[in-house]
């Protein structure tokens, strides 16, 4: 595999640094994730695959000084904690990057290392404001919206930091040094304060409030084009009015007659009349397709016809048609469908919980992702301390200073 003999070290965090560690572990990085020690009430991570996990309490002495001497060792180390957090720790890039000038320390936080917002806290929604992107999402006359987190925390975040961790790997090749990756969208840790009185309801959303930072410079340079448009004249209207924004009937959803939906992206002319075609339309008796003050009336007319007919008729009608029309499948059908099938989109693990295959695609050396189920917090601390250098003895007393845990799975009988 690409990657393969890369030792990566990412501190566990939430969303974006997670997805960064797991591309990189699909791509053949030796990928060890360090769990806090005590265990938190839940692991957040739902992107385990590929890692193992060290249970390591860095706020203790000696566990930071476990980290800076696996750090030694290691190509990258991921970091996702606000501002500041590391150097209180003593592991700044300062001090790790003088310990091995090889390392690739990649700071994935939420507004960066510097700037008004640096040590505040926030949330995907937080970084897509702030970087002028969510203004332009949501349809006419409603609030803006967030498509999930998608945006901020996994493509602004954790896909741009994996990108950034990569070219510095290539940079190393022909320099031999490391660099700091400041990739300036992601999660934050602040340690519970449970002097506070706290319920563990309340701890738990403490938790979440204080791990998510932003991700407002990946949000803003991913949605360039965005940018770009507007300079253009392509996308100046108010939101919902434009061309991809739900404001062309062209470019929508519509619901079918059995409650499902079917997505349309008929943007080419070419593409359109094949559209207006299957829907049983004259396009010599219709408007210009361009004709922005006719888009409103246009919308409703397809949704009445969209509605009379359900989601597998629609699909007997457009497949092999080149209208740029498809269904909407949901989660539970996906990996079901026939293109996704014949692609292996999708995989299985050995839990038979389905994930979205690695990509993209390299024809030489491709991404093999573990089948294995994602690891539990502290399972293999003590074979990762070994494979470090970490002697017997020394990871005994770590032990017994409640520095480390281990959390052996029990054998099935």
């Amino acid at each position: 595999m690409a990657l393969r003999g890369v030792r990566v070290l990412e501190l566990a965090g939430l969303a974006p640094s997670p997805l960064c560690g797991m591309i990189l572990a699909d791509f053949g990085a030796q990928v060890v994730r360090v769990d806090r020690c005590p265990r938190s009430a839940m692991n957040a991570d739902v992107q385990g695959r590929g890692k193992r996990s060290l249970a390591l309490d860095l706020k203790q002495g000696p566990g930071a000084a476990a980290l800076r001497r696996l750090c030694r060792g290691a190509d990258v180390l991921v970091e996702p904690f606000r501002h500041g957090v590391m150097e209180k720790l003593g592991l700044g890039p300062k001090v790790l990057l003088k310990e091995n000038p090889k390392l690739i320390y990649a700071r994935l936080t939420g507004f960066g290392q510097s700037g008004k917002y640096a040590k505040s806290a926030g949330h995907d929604i937080n970084y897509l404001a702030l970087s002028g992107v969510l203004s332009k999402l949501g349809r006419k006359d409603e609030n803006p919206y967030a498509p999930v987190n998608l945006l901020a925390d996994f493509a602004g975040g954790g896909v741009m930091c994996a990108m950034g961790i990569i070219m510095a790997l290539y940079e190393r090749t022909k320099s031999g040094k490391g660099q700091v990756v400041d990739a300036s969208m992601t999660n934050t840790a602040v340690p519970l304060k449970p002097e506070l009185g706290l319920s563990p309801y309340n701890s738990f959303l403490c938790y979440w409030n204080h791990w998510e930072l932003d991700k407002v410079e990946g949000a803003a340079y991913l949605s360039s084009f965005l940018w770009k448009s507007q300079n253009l004249g392509l996308w100046n209207r108010l939101r919902g009015e434009n061309l991809l924004d739900s404001g062309a009937p062209f470019y929508e959803t519509y619901k079918t007659l059995d409650g499902k939906f079917m997505a349309v992206g008929a943007i080419e002319p070419q593409f359109y009349e094949q559209l207006v075609k299957g829907l049983g339309l004259d396009s010599d008796k219709l408007p210009n397709q361009l004709s922005f003050s006719d888009w409103p009336e246009m919308k409703k007319m397809f949704a009445a016809i969209f509605s009379k007919k359900t989601q597998a008729e629609w699909c007997r009608i457009f497949d092999g048609i080149d209208a740029c029309v498809t269904p909407v499948l949901s989660l539970d059908e996906v990996a079901l469908h026939e293109h996704n099938k014949e692609r292996s989109s999708f995989i299985k693990n050995d839990q038979e919980e389905i994930s979205p295959r690695p990509s993209p695609l390299l024809s030489r050396t491709p991404a093999t992702p573990s089948p294995r189920r994602d690891p539990f917090i502290g399972e293999h601390t003590e074979e990762i301390l070994l494979e470090f250098g970490f002697t017997k003895e020394e990871i005994a007393k770590l032990h017994s200073e409640k520095v480390i845990e281990f959390n052996k799975p029990k054998a099935n009988l």
